[in-house]
């Protein structure tokens, strides 16, 4: 037998989404029976808009469509977030600076797939989604956190960037709203990064996934409409999962300057070839249709959001920032750690999440996949019942706590 390593040690490195094992684990006992509440997974739980399946419907009865197209994406839907990108965030941009890609996360991979080399330094705001340091690591970099706790609001200053930066720094991750603090930068802090970014010739990657998920008059301004000279040097990922209820088609995007975009267009030739042409067409209805259904999700969110922010902060020694994006929220469970529950003392917050789930069935993720120990991330993307019984369960487990 080979002394060689069965699995790569570059595979072999990759930690498992932490947020997808929450969520399938409580899938699992709930399938067994099981009355779990997983707070887990982020996805709407609403379906995707009629009209959206419709769409996709009558592609799949079209032959066209049973074949290959493009690599870098249908033209139609191509032209369709060129148009979408304008109107929403007046941007303006060209065909070729887009390509869709298999979900958000390809996106992630191929950005930094496309300008990260081996022994570059990545500076990642944390609380940050756990797919972002693998996809950096997978590319030969080296993943550098820079931690906001609640105190700032989880919103990191330009002050801590530069604190954070060296001569190998290659790029930022910029993330507004924030998964998993929903929190977002106001316009100044994000022209104050974009201007940083600008003077010491840094890569910004900015996920833009979570745009239309915003709350109490907030706005998600995009960092090179605030700052035009960074086109050049931004690359901006999106799709349709969060905003259209569309987490299972897998339809993600980048924007990017021409040249990032044919590099990443040669590899995804390679690794997966065109997105599905069915969910592409369901993609174009999406983006061309009006945003009522998307009005309506965010009012139901909206009133989540309040209900799970009031519950969590009943609970002594939980503190919950409330939130003005996406649909999570973070608390800090530092009040909790330590303490004495039906025998045991949790002195993480993932021994607690494994506490919650073994004793009252909630499944939340532990601050451990975003960043530092100490907080729990909940999805308030389901029921107003479930949010009251899920919560309430929690509080009642940790009112035990001496």
């Amino acid at each position: 037998m080979s002394a060689k390593p069965r699995i790569s040690r570059r595979i072999a490195a990759i930690a498992e989404s932490a947020t997808l094992a929450v969520d399938g684990k409580a899938k699992a006992l709930k399938a067994a029976g099981r009355p779990v509440i997983g707070f887990g997974a982020g996805e709407p739980d609403f379906p995707t808009p009629s009209y959206i399946v419709q769409a996709a419907a009558e592609a799949a009865a079209k032959p066209a469509n049973h074949r290959y197209t493009p690599t870098p994406g249908l033209p139609e839907l191509r032209n369709a977030i060129v148009a979408k990108t304008l109107r929403d965030s007046n941007y303006v941009i060209t065909v070729d600076q887009v390509l869709v890609t298999n979900g958000g996360k390809q996106a992630v991979y191929e950005s930094f797939a496309s300008i990260i080399d081996p022994g570059d330094e990545v500076i990642l705001p944390a609380p940050y989604w756990t797919t972002y340091p693998e996809c950096i690591k997978l590319a030969g970099g080296t993943v550098i956190e820079v931690f906001a706790d609640e105190s700032q609001n989880y919103l990191v200053t330009v002050e801590q960037l530069e604190a954070a930066r060296t001569a190998k720094t290659k790029a930022l991750l910029f993330c507004s709203p924030s998964n998993p603090t929903g929190s977002v930068y106001s316009a100044d802090q994000v022209k104050a990064i974009g201007e940083w970014a600008l003077e010491h010739g840094i890569w910004v990657i900015s996920d833009e996934i979570y745009e239309h998920l915003l709350y109490d008059g907030v706005k998600a301004p995009s960092l090179p409409v605030l700052v035009p000279e960074m086109a050049d040097q931004t690359i901006i990922l999106n799709g349709v999962a969060k905003t259209y209820a569309m987490t299972g088609w897998r339809v993600g995007w980048m924007i990017g300057p021409r040249d990032v975009i044919k590099a990443a267009t040669n590899l995804q030739s390679h690794l997966t070839s065109n997105v599905s042409n069915v969910s592409q067409h369901a993609a174009i209805a999406a983006l061309t249709g009006d945003l009522s259904a998307v009005h309506e999700m965010g009012v139901a969110f909206n009133r989540r959001r309040k209900l799970i922010v009031e519950l969590l902060n009943k609970i002594p020694g939980v503190i919950c920032p409330t939130p003005t994006g996406a649909f999570y929220v973070y608390p800090s469970v530092k009040g909790i750690l330590g303490r004495e529950i039906r025998g045991k003392r949790p002195q993480s917050s993932a021994e607690l999440a494994a506490l919650i789930l073994d004793e009252v069935e909630v499944a939340a993720v532990p601050g451990e996949a975003f960043g530092p120990s100490g907080y729990l991330r909940f999805s308030y993307a389901l029921g107003d019942e479930d949010i009251v019984e899920g919560i309430g369960r929690i509080a009642k487990l940790l009112g035990e706590a001496k």
